[in-house]
C-alpha cells in the first residue's frame, strides 16, 4: 500500500511539473484557439472568429451552434455525393445548379484553412516571418512548444523512434494490391510530376524547408524554377521551348545543348540526358513523358497564338502562353485528377467567374501536413509493362531510352491500362527496390 500511494504522488508530481513547465503542452484550447502561457501554471485561450469561447474555447456561439446542429456529418456528405447518380446528372447538366454547388465547395473548403499562414517550424505564435518568409513550409498545427515534457506534449514516449525503423514497419508494402478504383499509372505520374513544382523539401537546412520560390501553380517544373535555368530552356523565337526532333517526335535537348543541371548518374549517355524544367525528371521515364507532353503542348500553343496574333514578338507569344499552359494544368486537376480522388457524382468545375464578387483569398502556400501526406508510394507497381516489354525498377529507373524507344503515345497507352497500387497505411518495397 505505500509503495502504490508512493508511486501514486510520483506520477502526480510528475503531471505537476509538466504542467508547470508549458500549460500549453497539453493542447487545451480547441475549435482552432491559440494558447498562450500565463507563467508556469495558467494559460489563456484567444477563441477570435473561431465560433466558440470559453476558457478552453469549446462553447458554441448561437450560429455556430445552429450551423453545427443543422450540418450534416462528413460520412453523411460523402455518401450523398458518391450516390444517386441520377439525382447528380440532373444537377450536373443544369448550370446554374452546378456552378452554385462548385461555388460552395470552394468557399466552404477555404475557410477551413488559416489564411494568411500562421505558423512555421520556428514560430508557434503569429508572426510577421511566419507570413512572408517562403523559405519555409507553413504549419496548419502549431509545433509543440519546446520546453514539454515529450515531443508530442504531455502524451507519449520522451523520444520520438527512429524514422528509418517507423518507415519500414509503417510504410513498406509486402504485397502489392491492386487499387480499387482502377486508378492507373497515367494517374501517379501525373501526380508525381505536378506536385514536384511545390514539393521541394530543401534537406540542407531541413525538412521544415522548402526550396521552391512559389507556393502555388506556376508550373516552374516545365520552365524553371530561376529566370537563368527559364532561359537557357527558351527557344527565343515564336515564345517556344527548345527541343530536339528524334525519329519525326518531338523530344526536350539535351543538357549538353542547354547548359542547365540535371540529375543523372554518371551511365547515361549524353544523348538521353534530357533537360527539363525540374532537375529531377529524369529519375524515371513516367516524369519525362509528361514533361515532353507539356514540350509539346507548349510549342503547339505558341503556333497557335503566332497565327492569332502575327504582331506579337517572342515575349508575349512565352508569357501568354505560359498562362494559357497553367489555366490547362489547374482544369485538369479539378476536372480529372481531383475528381477521380473525390470519386464524388458531383461534376468538379474549373471556372475563376464562379468566385467573382466573392471574398475569397487569392493566395496559397504549402503545409507541411500536405507535404507529408502527398507520399503516394503505394501507387507504384511491382514492374512497369510497356508494349511487349515488362521493366524492373532497376531498369526503370533513370532509363530516359525507354521514353524515345516506345515514343510518347505507347508510353500512355501502355500506363493507362496498367492499374496502380492501392494507397492505404502500409506502403511499398518499391522504396527498397528503387535503393538497390
Amino acid at each position: 500500500m505505500i509503495r502504490f500511494t508512493f508511486a501514486v504522488f510520483l506520477l502526480a508530481l510528475g503531471y505537476l511539473v509538466c504542467v508547470e513547465g508549458n500549460p500549453c503542452c497539453s493542447e487545451p484550447c480547441q475549435n482552432r484557439g491559440v494558447c498562450t502561457a500565463m507563467g508556469t501554471d495558467k494559460y489563456e485561450c484567444d477563441c477570435t472568429r473561431t465560433g466558440f469561447f470559453g476558457p478552453n474555447c469549446t462553447t458554441p456561439e448561437f450560429l455556430t451552434w445552429v450551423k453545427v446542429s443543422l450540418k450534416p456529418s462528413p460520412n453523411a456528405v460523402h455518401y450523398i455525393l458518391t450516390h444517386f447518380k441520377g439525382f447528380w446528372n440532373i444537377i450536373n447538366n443544369i448550370s446554374f445548379l452546378r456552378d452554385a454547388i462548385m461555388r460552395y465547395v470552394l468557399t466552404s473548403r477555404s475557410h477551413l484553412i488559416d489564411s494568411p499562414p500562421t505558423f512555421n517550424v520556428d514560430y508557434g505564435y503569429k508572426s510577421w516571418e511566419a507570413y512572408s518568409n517562403l523559405s519555409y513550409y507553413t504549419r496548419s498545427l502549431p509545433p509543440v512548444p519546446e520546453d514539454c515534457p515529450t515531443p508530442m506534449g504531455v502524451e507519449g514516449k520522451k523520444e520520438l523512434p527512429d524514422a528509418k525503423v517507423l518507415a519500414e514497419k509503417l510504410l513498406m508494402r509486402r504485397q502489392f494490391i491492386p487499387d480499387p478504383q482502377g486508378t492507373s499509372l497515367m494517374f501517379a505520374f501525373f501526380a508525381q510530376h505536378f506536385t514536384h513544382q511545390f514539393f521541394k523539401s530543401d534537406m540542407k537546412r531541413g525538412p521544415a524547408f522548402i526550396q521552391a520560390k512559389g507556393h502555388g501553380v506556376d508550373l516552374n517544373h516545365i520552365y524553371g524554377e530561376t529566370l537563368d535555368r527559364q532561359h537557357k530552356l527558351r527557344l527565343f523565337k515564336d515564345g517556344k521551348l527548345k527541343y530536339q526532333v528524334l525519329e519525326g517526335e518531338i523530344y526536350p535537348p539535351t543538357v549538353k545543348e542547354v547548359g542547365v543541371e540535371m540529375h543523372y548518374p554518371p551511365h547515361v549517355p549524353d544523348s538521353h540526358r534530357f533537360a527539363v524544367g525540374h532537375e529531377a525528371f529524369g529519375l524515371v521515364p513516367g516524369l519525362m513523358m509528361y514533361a515532353t507532353i507539356w514540350l509539346r503542348e507548349h510549342n503547339r500553343v505558341c503556333d497557335v497564338l503566332k497565327e492569332v496574333h502575327p504582331d506579337w514578338d517572342d515575349e508575349r507569344l512565352f508569357q501568354t502562353t505560359r498562362l494559357i499552359l497553367i489555366g490547362e494544368t489547374i482544369k485538369i486537376v479539378i476536372e480529372d485528377y481531383v475528381q477521380h480522388l473525390s470519386g464524388y457524382n458531383f461534376k468538379l468545375k474549373f471556372d475563376p467567374e464562379l468566385l467573382f464578387n466573392q471574398r475569397f483569398q487569392y493566395q496559397n502556400r504549402i503545409s507541411s501536413e500536405f507535404n507529408t501526406l502527398y507520399h503516394w508510394h503505394p501507387l507504384m507497381p511491382d514492374s512497369f509493362h510497356i508494349e511487349e516489354k515488362d521493366y524492373s525498377y532497376k531498369q526503370f529507373v533513370f532509363n530516359t531510352s525507354v521514353v524515345t524507344e516506345h515514343g510518347i503515345n505507347n508510353l500512355v497507352e501502355s500506363f493507362t491500362k496498367q492499374i496502380a497500387g492501392r494507397v492505404r497505411a502500409v506502403c511499398t518495397n518499391c522504396c527498397r527496390k528503387h535503393s538497390d
